[in-house]
């Protein structure tokens, strides 16, 4: 199995619950602020409780690291009877034996069977999750299609740039419904309007309690807007037009 860091050093958070540090990015795998609390305000509240009203919803996360976000969404399909099938990606995935020592079955009953669920393979951790974690690429892999929610919570711009480039959000794009909404942690003004140019409607949302103080929250629209690339597009075509 690949590794990024051998050694990744469990911390706790403000809110009590663990992460993990990377020391070769200099960089956890949730807010130090509360790794939980980021968890489901971010992702299980703004993003998968706002989905389209889909059977089932399609959820693609970008990023499945210790599989908190996973678990926590399991629990919430379960106690809203809402049918999800749940994609995620991971290039370097950790050892559950690592994952276990973080303490989150005690906020999710499904953490244990998310963390030791087979890779590549489609899982029923309950009668309304299904989960399909696979070991990829995330830059050159195929998207999963109709996807109604993205949890987008790769490591920060600054780590991973490669990873927030305005032609990765038009590929996510063009993979999800109509409607469907990409969450993210940040908030930053050059994510907003690659987005934004992008074709998706963006919100600047509250963040989560004791935590970062705003989101963000973008929209596919029901009915695809034309971007400025687009409209030169349509305008070189009509000056082809005798």
């Amino acid at each position: 199995m690949m590794n990024r860091d051998k050694n990744p050093e469990i911390e706790i958070t403000a809110d009590g619950s663990a992460t993990l540090y990377l020391n070769d990015l200099d960089e956890h795998y949730h807010s130090t602020k509360g790794a939980v609390a980021e968890s489901l305000h971010v992702y299980v509240e703004t993003g998968w409780r706002a989905a389209p009203a889909k059977n089932p919803v399609r959820v693609f996360e970008v990023g499945f690291g210790t599989g908190l976000n996973a678990a926590l969404t399991a629990e919430a399909a379960l106690n809203a009877k809402i049918p999800t099938i749940y994609h995620s990606v991971e290039l370097y995935p950790l050892e559950p034996a690592l994952s276990g020592k973080l303490g989150y079955e005690r906020v999710s009953e499904f953490f244990p069977a998310v963390n030791n669920a087979e890779w590549n393979t489609e899982v029923r951790v309950n009668s309304f999750f299904t989960l399909i974690k696979r070991i990829d690429n995330f830059l050159t892999m195929e998207f999963p299609s109709q996807t109604d929610i993205v949890y987008f919570d790769a490591f920060a711009p600054e780590k991973q740039p490669e990873m927030w480039n305005e032609d990765i959000f038009r590929r996510l794009f063009a993979a999800m419904s109509p409607g469907g909404k990409l969450t993210t942690y940040c908030a930053k003004g050059i994510i907003r309007r690659r987005l934004q140019a992008t074709g998706f409607i963006v919100e600047r949302l509250p963040g989560p309690a004791n935590g970062k103080r705003e989101i963000l929250r973008a929209t596919k629209p029901q009915i695809q807007q034309i971007t400025p690339d687009d409209k030169e597009s349509c305008d070189n075509q009509a000056h082809l037009v005798p």
